[in-house]
């Protein structure tokens, strides 16, 4: 197989650059290779013949499959899938194998995906993996997810459209009582941020969106949450939770 096409993987055009592109290339690539290991399994299985070279599983950005000798020029114009899956394909129970294929072609498809990703900012960063961690793996798929992974599946495409309006940005994004802007990169601190739940919805923190720390118990809070707007807290000097503000004073 040509080395552009499977590099492409559709004869040619140049590489996604934005979060929905790269994402839709990362679906398309997905879409081939679970392909490959459900439907046209007995094809993949007969093309991994233990008798012939070093082979890989490629999944094409046009959704096609292919089964080839790794490309030559080193360094690869793109990250490169596990190499020698045919070799084991006789010494394992073939439900194992092809298992142990699909977790390494789930690490190819999110090699690649942030290959293309490097050039974009954190935030679309984080948004991109949101977007792909929508869709069961290509091993929970082959392993049997049932039911569950199927829905999952259906509704990816639904998730990552209302993502993408949950994400839209309105205004520079900010936390009160702090004085670090969450874009501005890591710190110590950032970790902590990424854990950190909403004290009255539960949702996960997103820089994406206003929050609010209360000074007394230290929660943080959606600024929407608890009916606070970045214009409002900026008169606040003290911030007090709803909950705080309920508990009477100790004496």
């Amino acid at each position: 197989m040509d080395a552009s096409y499977r590099r492409a993987g559709s004869g040619g055009g140049s590489a996604p650059r934005s979060v929905e592109d790269i994402f839709k290339d990362y679906r398309a690539r997905r879409s081939a290779i679970q392909r490959a290991l459900t439907h046209d399994v007995e094809e993949f299985y007969a093309q991994c013949d233990p008798e012939k070279e070093n082979l890989c599983l490629y999944g094409y950005a046009n959704e096609a499959w292919g089964v080839a000798l790794p490309a030559e020029e080193v360094p690869t114009e793109l990250p490169e899938p596990a190499l020698g899956i045919n070799f084991a394909r006789d010494g394992m129970n073939r439900r194992d194998w092809l298992a142990l294929v699909a977790v390494h072609s789930d690490s190819w498809l999110v090699s690649v995906a942030f290959y293309y990703a490097a050039r974009l900012n954190r935030n679309e960063r984080k948004r991109l993996f949101s977007m792909m961690n929508e869709l069961p793996t290509v091993f929970e798929v082959v392993s049997g997810g049932g039911k569950q992974t199927r829905e999952r599946d259906r509704s990816a495409s639904d998730n990552s459209g209302r993502n993408k309006l949950l994400l839209k940005q309105t205004s520079e994004p900010r936390i009160e009582n702090d004085a670090r802007e969450p874009d501005e990169g890591y710190d110590e601190d950032d970790g902590d941020h990424s854990e950190t739940l909403c004290g009255t919805c539960g949702g996960i923190y997103s820089a994406d969106e206003f929050w609010i720390g209360c000074d007394i118990c230290e929660k943080w809070y959606h600024g929407k949450c608890v009916k606070i707007t970045p214009a409002k807290a900026e008169s606040i000097k003290q911030y007090k939770c709803p909950s705080c503000s309920k508990r009477p004073r100790p004496l």
